[in-house]
């Protein structure tokens, strides 16, 4: 990693919502990096991980236990052909919620085959920690943050509570929690002047109290893996800080399932300690499309094809 790292530059990985069938399918025709990475991911899972992500022949892609592993095992792929193209290595990563394992594994943390199991398993206790329509999450669009926090308190009750679950930009909040709550919230949202309040094709109420099961579940999964200190600023979405210590980094993972994702904040910190480009190592550009409502002047390169990777590592 410190071989030809720019210090005005950072990575981003995306999470859940970027996955589409067919990702990758040019460098999994012609790049045998690529092609590796996917088989290790296959030889963890017991499922062959290609197949999932070009064909999708039993719609489980979108399936949480499936989407975590399938973008995780994107992105490293990536971040790996990158490495093998020279590409310049940056001074800072963030992923947004799972994205944050792929940063890890990049940054030398974690390695990728525990990560894989881990994302596996984190899927898997997520769909679990809440039954199939308790929960649902929303997207309030066109509201100031704090506004957003405030309707979620008013649309809480005893018995169905909603939280702020994912700052993504200015004016683009995530809300999640109890169904009802989340109803109630995204009827008052519309009163309150927002220009769009969409329900997300997502059960599980991610980064709320309501994960807690999942990520008690979490905790003791992550006992038992090894960490390492990563070899450049690793941005946590719970807590809005650049993390370096191993046991920071385990804690920080478990809090990110029951805390909001902060992303604009991380963005903007990032901005103040001189990051002007980025690179979203990942499938899709959704992350560039945040980062730019959030820092107009932070240019972000997308990577998902190979001509696209050719530019960005050229101008890199």
């Amino acid at each position: 990693m410190t071989q030809n790292v720019k210090q005005h530059l950072a990575f981003f990985f995306p999470g859940q919502g970027s996955q589409s069938k067919g990702m990758l399918a040019d460098f999994l025709a012609e790049e045998r990096i690529v092609q590796d990475v996917f088989s290790e991911a296959s030889d963890v899972l017991s499922y062959d991980m290609s197949a999932l992500v070009l064909h999708d022949a039993e719609d489980k892609l979108n399936q949480t236990e499936y989407t975590q592993p399938a973008l995780l095992t994107a992105s490293t792929a990536l971040f790996r052909l990158w490495q093998s193209r020279g590409g310049a290595m940056p001074a800072q990563m963030a992923g947004h919620s799972l994205g944050e394992y792929s940063a890890l594994v990049a940054a030398g943390a974690l390695s990728f085959k525990d990560a894989v199991a881990l994302v596996a398993f984190r899927g898997q206790a997520m769909m679990q920690a809440v039954p199939a329509g308790v929960g649902k999450m929303a997207a309030i669009i066109g509201l100031d943050d704090d506004k957003v926090v405030e309707l979620c308190e008013s649309s809480s009750n005893d018995t169905d509570k909603v939280w702020a679950a994912n700052f993504n930009c200015p004016g683009q909040l995530v809300v999640a929690g109890h169904a009802a709550a989340v109803e109630r919230l995204m009827l008052v949202a519309k009163e309150a002047g927002a220009k769009r309040a969409l329900p997300l094709a997502v059960s599980a109420p991610s980064h709320t109290p309501l994960m807690q099961v999942a990520a008690d579940a979490m905790q003791k999964q992550l006992s038992q893996t090894t960490l390492s200190a990563p070899l450049c600023a690793v941005w946590s979405n719970a807590r809005a800080v650049a993390l370096n210590d191993v046991e920071d980094i385990r804690t920080a993972l478990v809090e990110q399932l029951i805390s909001p994702v902060r992303w604009t904040e991380i963005i903007q910190k990032m901005s103040v300690n001189s990051i002007t480009s980025a690179v979203e190592m990942g499938p899709g550009k959704v992350l560039s499309g945040l980062v730019r409502r959030v820092d107009k002047n932070l240019s972000v390169a997308s990577v998902f094809t190979p001509d696209l990777m050719d530019k960005a590592v050229n101008d890199e």
